[in-house]
């Protein structure tokens, strides 16, 4: 990890998420973010996943793994894609709003991790480390470095990781997909509570 914001720098980013939701929920105009008014290292490129959880369970995660754009833009656009737009879930309401934690993933650019043959892919991944991107022709998935709680072995990873993108969950053991990795800097809500 090259990026390590500060405690301040995280707060900053997840008050911009969760007032970002807020205002959208009262259809109100999203907050016009001048970029001179943050500091230095969330003006810069970055890609960020932002996680919506509420009594511990998921309910909406979105984000880009490429930075195309300042990171406190990307927060802000993030958190509304979570919050809103994330296919699996209804729209957040605002009575939910009080219930949800925000949590913010920044990641690092993402690699390339060269690969001999499927069967070696497995003990080349950190487990709790890497975020894992699969390609296999047109489509694409991910999951964030804190899903390897729930899928410990690298092998059940990756099973859920080619259904994630639509394919039969051994297919990474029969084609030869594209594989990259990248490591996130996560902080919550709940975190700077503490």
């Amino acid at each position: 990890m090259t990026r390590k914001l500060s405690r301040e720098e995280q707060g900053i980013l997840l008050q911009t998420a969760r007032t970002t939701i807020e205002q959208a929920l009262k259809r109100q105009d999203l907050p016009v973010l001048k970029l001179g008014d943050f500091p230095p290292s969330l003006q810069e490129p970055g890609a960020c996943f932002v996680t919506l959880t509420k009594s511990g369970e998921l309910r909406g995660c979105v984000g880009s793994i490429e930075a195309s754009q300042p990171l406190i833009l990307d927060v802000r656009d993030r958190a509304i894609s979570a919050a809103f737009e994330d296919p699996r879930f209804p729209p957040l309401s605002e009575k939910e709003l009080g219930e949800v934690q925000i949590e913010i993933s920044i990641l690092t650019k993402p690699e390339k991790l060269p690969i001999n043959s499927p069967a070696e892919l497995p003990g080349l991944l950190r487990p709790g480390i890497d975020g894992v991107i699969l390609k296999h022709h047109y489509r694409r998935a991910t999951f964030l470095p804190q899903v390897w709680e729930k899928l410990p072995q690298p092998e059940l990873f990756l099973d859920r990781l080619c259904q994630k993108m639509g394919l039969p969950q051994d297919t990474w053991r029969q084609a030869h997909l594209e594989v990259e990795i990248y490591q996130v800097e996560e902080f919550s809500e709940e975190d700077l509570k503490s």
